[in-house]
């Protein structure tokens, strides 16, 4: 398969589903019900967001409270 997903109907996926997750490749497989496409299933990929942490410091501001909408309201009636 050179980069193009392959494509399954949804009744042959239910049938065998279990064997061609374990067998997917990376391109993924199209699924297609009454001849028209309805999903896609992909491989989960491990993604590092260490970067992120901290990337947004002194870049964005906090307006007012986040602790609280707004609202006020009493607890006993």
């Amino acid at each position: 398969m050179s980069g193009a997903a392959k494509s399954m109907t949804m009744t042959e996926f239910k049938a065998k589903c279990l064997r061609i997750v374990d067998e997917l490749e990376p391109a993924g497989l199209l699924l297609t019900k009454r001849g028209r496409p309805v999903a896609r299933v992909v491989p989960a990929t491990v993604v590092d967001n260490r970067a992120l942490i901290g990337s947004m410091k002194g870049r964005i501001a906090v307006k007012g409270n986040i602790f609280s909408t707004g609202a006020r309201w009493h607890a006993q009636s």
